[in-house]
């Protein structure tokens, strides 16, 4: 019997949410400030509706930053990582028939991130996509643990994850499409052809890098007494 069936299943619907409604912008206007925007507040919504029940992290990175805090267990993560992978293949799936449903895909890869230029040669594009999504994830984690620290800003941490969000979305977007998060990338990848699929481990193991190392950073920069379970699994 899984005790915290509940948290798995809001990380599923969180995750798909936030594929359908992110991803989906990406996808159907093409427009980097429009997708920026639809991230940081989509993922702002999801966090105030499930945050009380699961924590809202809806993202495998954030997950594997709290479990090296041992906010989460193993055997949660675990659950978790699998809820948001299924949520987000789910939301990529919902978006894929809609792109059928309504014609040719005005982005042609499904919303997939990328380090380099579909088809070009392989090469710095490698270090350089890494590079940007372990910096990246690990603002994006690192901002997250931080506002959750304090009871104070427990009310407000949503939207200032949102806003973080946003942000990292502007930075990255014409770079690798900004990831910070296996769960969308893979989502978007499974539909989004062999290209896609290719490139997509990049932004598997360069989002849980990050995640971890702003886990350990956490350590040593904050006290940690008094934290706030805000994004933690309840």
């Amino acid at each position: 019997m899984l005790q915290n069936w509940r948290s798995y299943l809001a990380e599923l619907l969180g995750t798909m949410f936030l594929v359908v409604l992110a991803v989906g912008t990406a996808v159907f206007s093409g427009d980097f400030v429009a997708t920026g925007l639809a991230f940081g507040l989509a993922l702002m919504a999801i966090i105030y509706v499930i945050g009380p029940i699961s924590g809202g992290h809806v993202n495998p990175a954030v997950s594997v930053a709290f479990l090296i805090k041992r906010k989460l267990s193993l055997k949660d993560f675990a659950f978790y990582v699998v809820a948001q992978v299924v949520g987000a293949i789910i939301g990529g799936a919902i978006i894929f028939g809609m792109v059928h449903a309504m014609g040719d895909n005005p982005t042609g890869n499904m919303g997939a991130n990328y380090y380099e230029p579909i088809r070009n040669a392989v090469g710095w594009a490698i270090v350089a996509g890494m590079a940007l999504e372990i910096m990246l994830t690990f603002v994006f984690v690192l901002a997250i643990i931080a506002f959750v620290r304090k009871d104070e800003l427990k009310k407000f941490a949503p939207i200032l994850i949102g806003l973080v969000l946003i942000l990292v979305h502007f930075v990255g977007m014409s770079i690798t499409g900004t990831s910070v998060n296996p769960a969308r990338s893979l989502g978007s990848a499974i539909f989004g052809g062999t290209d896609a699929l290719r490139q997509v481990w990049l932004f598997l193991v360069a989002p849980m890098i990050g995640g971890g190392l702003a886990a350990l950073a956490s350590m040593f920069l904050f006290c940690e007494k008094k934290e706030s379970a805000t994004i933690e699994q309840k």
